[in-house]
C-alpha cells in the first residue's frame, strides 16, 4: 500500500479509513499513541518472533474474530519450549 515510511501515529490515522482491525507486534503503542477515540480496532502481539506468530495463528484468527470494533486487545502468544 505504499506505507512503509509512515510513522505509527500516520499508521493509525491511514489504517482506521482503511481497515477494522489493526495487528502490531509495538509493545509500546498504548503508550506512545493516543488510542481514546479511535474507529479501529486494535490487536498486539505479545512478540514480533515470526515462528511463534506462525506456530499461533489458530490463537490469533481467533482473537481476530472475537476482537469488538474500537477495542484494544493483548494477545499472548505462547512461547516454544
Amino acid at each position: 500500500m505504499g506505507w512503509k515510511n509512515i510513522r505509527n501515529g500516520e499508521l493509525l490515522d491511514l489504517a482506521e479509513g482503511e481497515f477494522d482491525l489493526f495487528i502490531t507486534a509495538d509493545q509500546g503503542v498504548r503508550y506512545q499513541q493516543n488510542l481514546s477515540g479511535r474507529q479501529i480496532a486494535i490487536l498486539k502481539l505479545s512478540t514480533n518472533k515470526l515462528g511463534l506468530i506462525k506456530a499461533a495463528a489458530g490463537q490469533i484468527q481467533e482473537a481476530v474474530d472475537s476482537t469488538g470494533p474500537t477495542e484494544f486487545r493483548r494477545l499472548e502468544i505462547p512461547k516454544r519450549g
